[in-house]
């Protein structure tokens, strides 16, 4: 079993961490002249800091504990967070398998961590055989696995994965940002059994929400309480969580948008794959599609000038383009502006 405060920074155990005001009066009623607010106006007070009632939301939508979830400003501020309680500055590791979401090394490099990187096989799936030696490494602090993945778009081996989070020392943080347009199962259930397991969702993707800015990471409660402890005070505006749980209590709309972006990928895909300038399609359990075309920065460039944006992935996986998946409108007109293109 892993010891969590083995793996913490020695400066984050002994830190005293910032009290607000919020912190110490837990009332949510009474004369507010405790935190220099302005008294007048309907935004005028400071958020919940530990956004107590969308984690109590959240916790009866995932079925998992309150106390095993933390909410962050994106998930972004999260992968920060990682870093900053457990990876010391130019002496700990951190590991991810690319091609992947680009944030894991921008944070390391922001906080001068080392990250190596294992290329993904061929299927977009973990070499196990490069990944197993690495496990024993003592400095290695942070595994990054994004499951599905962007921006290949399929979903990392369950057995794999979870051979690495039982067999490895480090946290081992999994991206499901994609997770509710897949399928496959999520890696949430695996929290109680692995204390070194934080696994993230968004409300960016299939709630719609990306303009909210709010990440969740479901995790132990020791891995939690040292995110509390280090985090800004109020990292999640009162709009915000509102904002979400809202969107929450209307979870049969999240769903039906679901099951439509679905179908219209299923369409994508079969229509995209009978162009000339289609090469492949790679399995997607995302919302998203990677097409490997021949000349990826032409086709990009020709969209573009029909106002039609895609991402040009060709700078990580060779002559790729990675297309999200629209409205039904909009995935026509894709389709007629791929047509006309002539390579």
């Amino acid at each position: 079993m892993v010891d969590i405060s083995n793996l913490v920074r020695d400066n984050v155990k002994n830190l005293t961490p910032y009290s607000c005001a919020r912190d110490e009066f837990k009332g949510s009623t009474g004369i507010f002249l405790d935190a220099n607010e302005n008294p007048y106006g309907k935004l005028n007070r400071y958020p919940d800091p530990y956004q107590k009632e969308l984690k109590k939301a959240i916790s009866g939508y995932k079925e998992i504990p309150e106390e095993n979830i933390f909410l962050g400003n994106g998930s972004d501020e999260i992968i920060d967070l990682c870093f900053r309680v457990f990876c010391r500055p130019g002496v700990d590791k951190a590991l991810t398998f690319t091609p992947t979401y680009g944030m894991y090394e921008v944070s390391a490099s922001v906080n001068d961590v080392q990250v190596i990187k294992i290329p993904l096989n061929t299927s977009f799936q973990i070499d196990m055989q490069k990944v197993t030696p690495l496990l024993a490494d003592k400095s290695l602090k942070l595994i990054f696995i994004c499951s599905p993945n962007n921006p290949s778009g399929n979903s990392m081996n369950y057995a794999d994965v979870e051979y690495i989070v039982s067999k490895s020392d480090s946290i081992v943080v999994i991206d499901e940002a994609y997770i509710d347009f897949s399928d496959k199962p999520s890696f949430i259930k695996l929290v109680e059994k692995y204390p070194n397991l934080i696994v993230m969702q968004t409300f960016s993707k299939a709630f719609g929400l990306a303009s909210v800015r709010v990440g969740m990471a479901f995790a132990g409660s020791a891995i939690v309480q040292y995110f509390n402890k280090i985090k800004p005070p109020y990292n999640i505006s009162t709009i915000n969580q509102k904002t979400a749980l809202s969107k929450i209590s209307r979870s049969f709309e999240v769903a039906k948008q679901v099951r439509k972006i679905k179908r219209e990928k299923e369409k994508l895909v079969f229509q995209i794959g009978k162009l000339d300038l289609t090469e492949m399609i790679y399995p997607s359990d995302a919302n998203f599609i990677l097409v490997k075309v021949k000349d990826a920065n032409l086709i990009y460039g020709e969209l573009v000038k029909m106002n039609i944006i895609t991402r040009n992935r060709n700078s990580v996986v060779r002559n790729c383009i990675r297309i999200t998946v629209g409205k039904p409108s909009e995935n026509k007109l894709l389709l007629k502006a791929l047509k006309t293109i002539k390579i």
